[in-house]
C-alpha cells in the first residue's frame, strides 16, 4: 500500500484561503483526471467539503507524489503553490488511513461527531468510481471508512459530542435555548438544493418552522427539494409548508423571512449587504445603531465602539496633533501616547496636562540646549519611576445597544455566499463558517470521543493487515496455478507411459497427486499470508516469487483480474 493524501482544512488554513481554494464539481472532475494521468499516481479520489479539500492517491513514489499532488491542487484551486503550501498537510500509508477514518467518524470535523461527512465520503467514492479513477486500494479504503464511521455512530455516543454543522449553526442564534423553541413558527429561505442545503431544510422542518422557501439556480432541483419537504408534511412528519422559487425571487422572499440558510457552489456572492439591508428596511426601529467600520461585533452579537484617533482639539482641547492610539479607548496621557515625541512637544503636552498656558510659538523657538536639558530630566524621571506616569484612568469602552435580530443569516458555503458586511446591519445576525470555527473551538468533548479513537486505531490496524494480506494473494494464486499445471503435465505424461490405464485408476491417481500437492502447499501459503499481514510483511510476496520462480506477468495478470472484478462489484454497490 502506497496511499498518500495531500490536503487542507479548517484546522490548517484560514477561512480566506479555504474560500479561494474551493473546488467546483467540474474542477474536481478535472483534478481527478489529471491526477491519474500524472506519473506517480495510479488511483485518485477527491474529498471536497465546505471546510476541507483533500486529494487521495495511490502513488509509487512518496516525494514525487507529494510534489505532483500539491502542484495539481494549486493549479485546480487557483491558489498559487507558494501561498498554498504552508497550509497543506500530508499523510502517508497507515497515517493516511488513520486520517480518513478519523474524518469519517467526525473526529476531524468543525463540529466533533457530525455525521454529514459520511454522505460526502460516499459521494466522493461514487464520483471516483464513475470516472474510473478508484482502483482496489481506494475502493477498499473508502468503503471501509464508511463502515468505520457507521460503527462509531452506532457503538458510541459520538453524536452527543456535537451536532451536524447545520444544527450547530442554528444554535448560534438561540442564545443558549433550544433550536426548536427558537425556530417554531418562523419563515425560512434556503438557498441551494445540494446535500448541505437539503440537510438544512430538513433540520429546519423538524425544528418546527412554519414555511420553507427553496431557491436554486436550477429551478427543477429546488422544486424537487420542496416536493420532498411537502411529502414529509403530508405524512405527518412535519408541519412545514414548502415551495420553490427561482433565484431572482430571493430579494422579495427575504423581506418576509426570519431565517436564511445559504449553501451554493457559486464562486461569487449570492447575497450582498445591500440586498440584505433592503430586506430588513422598515423591520428595525429607526435610530437603531448599526455596526459600522468603527465598531466591532462581540461573540454575543453586541457592539463595541472603537474610540476615534486623537487629534487637535478632540480630547478636551488638547493642543497637540497626537498619533492614533492603538487599542482604542485609552487616554492620550499614557506612555503609549507620548512615546517618540520630541522635547518641545513633550513640554507642550506636560503644560496642557497641568492646565498651564502654552505659547506654541515660544515652544517652537526652543534651542537644542534646552531640548537636551528637558530630555535629560525626562530620562532621570524614567530611571526612577520606570515609566512615564499615566495621569488619567483608561476611558471605558462605549457599548452601543443593538436590537434583537429580525433576520438570521446562516452561511454554510465555501467560498461564502453572503457578504460579510451584512453583520454590521441593524437587526441582522450573520453566522458563517469562520464564526462557527471560533464558536466550536471551546465545544465540550464527550467521553465517547476516546472510544471512537480506539475504534479508529483498531480499524486502521485491521485495514493495514488486510491490505498486506491481499497484496500476497495474487502470488499465492499464481503458485497454486503453477502447481496445478505441474500436476496436469505429470498426469498426461503418465497416460503416455500407461496407455491401458482405465478411467477409474486414472482418476484415483490424479486425485492422489493433487492431494499431495495441496498438503505440501497448504502450510506455507497459510503461513505466508499470516506473515504478510504483519507490519513489514510486504517482502514475503517477493520471497515466494523468488523461491518458486514464479512468472511476474502471471502474478500481475491475476492481480488485474481481481481488480476488474472488485471494481465492477463496487460500482454495483454504489
Amino acid at each position: 500500500m502506497s496511499l498518500l493524501v495531500v490536503g487542507l482544512s479548517h484546522r490548517s488554513a484560514p477561512v480566506s484561503v479555504l474560500e479561494r481554494a474551493a473546488l467546483s464539481l467540474d474542477a474536481q472532475i478535472k483534478l481527478l483526471q489529471d491526477t491519474v494521468a500524472a506519473e506517480p499516481a495510479t488511483e485518485a479520489a477527491v474529498l471536497a467539503t465546505c471546510n476541507r479539500i483533500e486529494l487521495y492517491a495511490d502513488v509509487d513514489k512518496f516525494h514525487a507524489g507529494v510534489a505532483e499532488l500539491s502542484t495539481l491542487l494549486a493549479q485546480h484551486s487557483g491558489v498559487g503553490l507558494d501561498e498554498l503550501t504552508p497550509y497543506l498537510y500530508v499523510h502517508y500509508e497507515d497515517r493516511a488511513v488513520h486520517h480518513l477514518f478519523s474524518v469519517a467518524c467526525g473526529l476531524d470535523s468543525m463540529v466533533v461527531g457530525e455525521g454529514q461527512i459520511l454522505g460526502q465520503i460516499k459521494d466522493s467514492l461514487a464520483r471516483a468510481q464513475e470516472l474510473h479513477t478508484a482502483g482496489r486500494l481506494l475502493n477498499d479504503l473508502f468503503q471501509q471508512a464508511l463502515r468505520v464511521g457507521k460503527r462509531a455512530h452506532s457503538e458510541t455516543g459520538i453524536d452527543r459530542a456535537g451536532q451536524s454543522l447545520v444544527t450547530f449553526g442554528l444554535e448560534q442564534f438561540t442564545a443558549g435555548g433550544a433550536v426548536e423553541a427558537w425556530a417554531r413558527g418562523k419563515r425560512a429561505v434556503v438557498i441551494g438544493a445540494g446535500s448541505m442545503s437539503s440537510l438544512a431544510a430538513a433540520t429546519l422542518a423538524r425544528a418546527g418552522v412554519a414555511e420553507i422557501v427553496v431557491a436554486n439556480r436550477t429551478y427543477d432541483r429546488a422544486e424537487r427539494l420542496a416536493q420532498i419537504l411537502t411529502e414529509q408534511g403530508e405524512k405527518g412528519e412535519t408541519d412545514v409548508l414548502a415551495r420553490a422559487v427561482p433565484m431572482e425571487s430571493v430579494p422579495s422572499e427575504l423581506t418576509r423571512a426570519d431565517v436564511v440558510v445559504s449553501c451554493t457552489g457559486a464562486t461569487g456572492l449570492v447575497l450582498t449587504a445591500d440586498a440584505v439591508a433592503a430586506a430588513v428596511e422598515g423591520r428595525v426601529p429607526e435610530g437603531t445603531a448599526a455596526a459600522g467600520p468603527d465598531q466591532r461585533a462581540d461573540a454575543r452579537g453586541g457592539i463595541r465602539t472603537v474610540l476615534p484617533p486623537t487629534s487637535i482639539g478632540t480630547d478636551e482641547d488638547c493642543p497637540l496633533d497626537l498619533p492614533a492610539v492603538q487599542g482604542g479607548g485609552f487616554s492620550v496621557h499614557g506612555e503609549a501616547a507620548v512615546a517618540g515625541m520630541d522635547a518641545a512637544t513633550l513640554e507642550q503636552h506636560a503644560a496642557w496636562v497641568d492646565n498651564a498656558t502654552v505659547d506654541r510659538r515660544t515652544a517652537a523657538r526652543r534651542t537644542p540646549a534646552a531640548d537636551a536639558e528637558l530630555i535629560a530630566a525626562l530620562a532621570a524621571t524614567f530611571a526612577v519611576t520606570g515609566r512615564i506616569t499615566e495621569l488619567r484612568r483608561p476611558e471605558p469602552v462605549v457599548e452601543a445597544p443593538r436590537p434583537e435580530p429580525v433576520l438570521a443569516l446562516l452561511d454554510l458555503a465555501m467560498p461564502r455566499d453572503i457578504d460579510a458586511a451584512a453583520h454590521r446591519l441593524p437587526g441582522v445576525r450573520l453566522v458563517d463558517i469562520e464564526s462557527l470555527a471560533e464558536a466550536s473551538a471551546d465545544a465540550p468533548m464527550a467521553a465517547d470521543v476516546d472510544m471512537v479513537r480506539r475504534i479508529v486505531s483498531d480499524e486502521v490496524a485491521a485495514f493495514g493487515a488486510a491490505q498486506r494480506a491481499a497484496h500476497i494473494t495474487p502470488t499465492v494464486v499464481a503458485l497454486r496455478a503453477m502447481a496445478a499445471d505441474v500436476v496436469a503435465s505429470e498426469i498426461a505424461r503418465l497416460e503416455g507411459r500407461l496407455p491401458g490405464l482405465d478411467d477409474r485408476h486414472r482418476g484415483e491417481i490424479t486425485q492422489t497427486v493433487r492431494r499431495v500437492v495441496d498438503k505440501l502447499l497448504h502450510a506455507p501459503t497459510v503461513r505466508v499470508k499470516q506473515l504478510a499481514a504483519e507490519p513489514g510483511g510486504a517482502g514475503y510476496a517477493d520471497a515466494l516469487r523468488t523461491l518458486f520462480d514464479l512468472d511476474q506477468e502471471t502474478v500481475a495478470a491475476v492481480s488485474r483480474a481481481d481488480d476488474s472484478q472488485e471494481n465492477a462489484e463496487n460500482r454495483g454497490r454504489s
